[in-house]
């Protein structure tokens, strides 16, 4: 049954309470990679809570997409979720995150575009995140969604927000970031537990010969690397942060991440070293001025 254009444009959520801890912080860190040379100190304070010291630990300015997972204004869009990829992602940070909060979230969809019968859907939602303590904005939420069992349902064929274009000229630099066999199942813990990443039965019924991995998880990986290699560890730069992703991506693929670096603004692109293949494009960093 076709999805209805009026009913997934009306969709919403208001006033959803969710908490999360130090525990997550570290969790979510350790799910794109972070942590992997104990070793490392300049990467211990994201996945460790230090000793006497609130301040020590640090956040990923990605884990804003998991820090409220889940339920959300597509629970009844009626979209098959068998048939849904990750299309576009847009994060934008108003301070950075605390390592542990109690937030409110308000949800709802921006966009509903018709690519025709056969050819899919793309969804648009906004999630705005806010402290309950002081109601102070903390984050905010673009998500695209491509649900490519839902076409032909009639709604607007253009309009979706256009992507970040890369530069022309050849990479300034580019980092390795590897995805390592296992990660599926460190990142969902996170919150997205969608068999399609860690079940090979559910993957191949979706039409992938064996899971893939999180298109978030790609993100925060592309994000460490960022972090890692341009900031020098300093993750509390990033204010923006926005993709679009291109092609699924296996568990033990190494994401080869390309970026360009003007004023405030790191423009970046994730290739597979394995195979000839854009994973994650017109990738966005905005930096604090």
């Amino acid at each position: 049954m076709p999805i209805s254009y009026d009913h997934i444009m009306s969709l919403k959520t208001e006033g959803t309470e969710s908490s999360y801890s130090d525990k997550e912080a570290m969790l979510y860190a350790l799910g794109i990679g972070f942590g992997r040379d104990p070793m490392n100190e300049a990467e211990l304070p994201f996945v460790y809570e230090g000793m006497n010291d609130p301040a020590y630990l640090k956040t990923v300015p990605t884990m804003a997409t998991v820090i409220q997972w889940g339920g959300g204004a597509l629970r009844t869009s009626g979209i098959n979720y068998l048939m849904v990829v990750h299309g576009e992602q847009r994060v934008t940070l108003h301070r950075p995150l605390p390592s542990a909060a109690t937030i409110i979230g308000d949800e709802r969809v921006i966009g509903a575009f018709d690519k025709g019968a056969g050819k899919g859907a793309v969804i648009v939602t906004e999630k705005k995140i806010r402290l309950k303590d002081t109601n102070e904005p903390l984050c905010t939420l673009v998500s695209s969604t491509f649900a490519r069992g839902d076409g032909g349902f009639g709604g607007p064929s253009t309009g979706a927000p256009e992507p970040h274009p890369i530069p022309e000229r050849k990479p300034d630099a580019t980092y390795e970031a590897a995805i390592l066999e296992d990660q599926a199942f460190i990142y969902a813990l996170s919150g997205d537990r969608n068999p399609l990443h860690r079940d090979p039965k559910i993957a191949k019924a979706a039409g992938f010969p064996k899971p893939i991995i999180h298109g978030l998880c790609t993100y925060g990986t592309t994000c460490r690397a960022i972090i890692t290699n341009v900031l020098g560890h300093d993750a509390s730069k990033i204010v923006g942060y926005d993709v679009r992703f291109s092609s699924p991506v296996f568990p033990g693929e190494t994401v080869l991440v390309d970026v360009w670096k003007d004023g405030n603004v790191v423009s970046f692109r994730a290739r597979l070293k394995e195979r000839e293949i854009v994973a994650i494009n017109n990738g966005k960093c905005t930096l604090s001025g």
